[in-house]
């Protein structure tokens, strides 16, 4: 049984009406909840309750796949968003406990949605991990280089694991990672987020079987995201669909500049409290950029999200 739906019937034994259950997936307009058992059950959600997604913790009623329906969700203690093509809410997933930031050598690996994550995982106060895989497809030359590019986020304290899903290099040193937490792995297709989830847990592609079973939807490609349970029930990891560039859902340039966690101690020292860091006078993170004390990379991309935000919104 999940730690998830443990705490769901906890917070919830004195209801015989409706049974605790976590959802697993999302279809549009079916959903796949798990109960207590680990049994996968198809649901209708009651338009009242808005999109449920995975990790959503929530009460169902109903005896077969058939007519179960959700009436009830907890309280989210997070979510991950983005706007979707017409500048909407679209939230990703629930209640995560760590960002898996996955990026891979070739035309998918950047540096700017790195930071973009690693935004809104200081915003929501969830700690992020940076995962750089298919490392067996390098020079030692080429592996020093893009080294070279990760090491400002190993200096200012984000951890940073060099893996291969093809050779398994670097994942006992993920494992620990993710004990006990929910997870989610985002990153552009091609990155290789499915196959690293067929590496940590054998069961994935019964897993994908199992919820393509309760839908009648495809098992292969990642339309949506997909909660797995790690060996021993030791934490879940979900999986979400690749995209090509990640939104920032409602941020402010202020809060743009507190996701850069290296900005903080030099921002106290601005001439002006509402400085952005951009062309201010007496600008104490431009001072340190200068001076090689913040990463010129960093900086750099900090200046195109605000860039892209003001496009945004004009």
């Amino acid at each position: 049984m999940s730690k998830s739906i443990q705490q769901t019937r906890a917070k919830s034994s004195n209801s015989t009406a409706s049974k605790p259950g976590l959802v697993v997936a999302n279809f549009g307009a079916k959903l796949v909840v798990e109960d207590c058992d680990g049994v996968l059950h198809r649901c209708a959600g009651r338009r009242k309750l808005g999109t449920l997604v995975c990790g959503d913790r929530v009460r169902w009623q109903g005896g077969d796949h058939q007519d179960c329906a959700v009436v009830e969700m907890e309280a989210r203690q997070s979510e991950l968003a983005r706007p979707d093509k017409n500048g909407r809410k679209k939230t990703i997933a629930a209640n995560i406990d760590q960002f898996l930031i996955m990026a891979s050598p070739g035309a998918e690996f950047s540096t700017g949605l790195i930071d973009r994550y690693l935004i809104t995982a200081e915003t929501l106060g969830i700690q992020p991990l940076i995962i750089f895989n298919k490392v067996d497809l390098l020079e030692k030359d080429q592996l020093a280089e893009f080294k070279q590019q990760l090491a400002p986020y190993e200096k200012i304290g984000y951890p940073v694991i060099l893996t291969s899903s093809k050779t398994a290099h670097g994942i006992d040193a993920l494992m620990p990672f993710l004990s006990n937490k929910t997870s989610i792995i985002v990153g552009k297709s091609g990155v290789g987020k499915s196959s690293l989830i067929n590496l940590i847990l054998p069961d994935a592609e019964a897993r994908v079987g199992e919820i393509s079973q309760a839908t009648g939807k495809g098992t292969h490609t990642t339309t949506t995201a997909r909660l797995y349970h790690l060996p021993g029930n030791k934490g879940e990891v979900i999986d979400s669909p690749g995209i090509r560039e990640f939104g920032l859902w409602q941020i402010t340039p202020p809060q743009v500049a507190e996701g850069f966690r290296e900005f903080r101690d030099y921002a106290e020292q601005c001439r002006f409290r509402d400085c952005l860091h951009r062309k201010e006078p007496g600008c104490a993170v431009a001072a340190a950029v200068k001076h090689g004390d913040i990463s010129a990379q960093r900086y750099a991309s900090y200046q195109r999200v605000l860039v892209s935000l003001e496009e945004t919104r004009n």
